[in-house]
C-alpha cells in the first residue's frame, strides 16, 4: 500500500524547505491541522527535456578549415608555447 508523507501546517511554517525536498522528490504530502488531513500537496507534472542531436564537430572543422593541416613541427612550437617550455 502507498503510503503519503504528511506535514502539518506547523511543518509548512517552520520547515518548509524538508517538504519542498518531499515534493521535489516526487512525493505527495498530506497537509494536517489538528491532526486532520485538509490539504494535499502534489508535485507538477515535469516535461521531459527535448533531446538536442549532438553537432558534427568533425564536420564544422572540415568546413571552417577544409582539409589544412598543421606539421608536427609547428603543432609542437604552439603546444611547447603553451606550456611556457619555451
Amino acid at each position: 500500500m502507498f503510503h503519503m508523507k504528511t506535514a502539518s501546517v506547523r511543518d509548512l511554517r517552520q520547515d518548509f524547505a524538508r517538504v519542498l525536498a518531499w515534493i521535489d522528490a516526487g512525493e505527495e504530502v498530506a497537509i494536517t491541522m489538528r491532526r486532520q488531513a485538509i490539504a494535499r500537496l502534489v508535485p507538477w507534472p515535469r516535461k521531459k527535456a527535448a533531446r538536442r542531436p549532438m553537432p558534427d564537430i568533425a564536420a564544422r572543422l572540415k568546413k571552417v578549415f577544409g582539409s589544412k593541416t598543421i606539421a608536427d613541427k609547428a603543432m609542437k612550437a604552439v603546444m611547447d608555447r603553451n606550456r611556457g617550455t619555451l
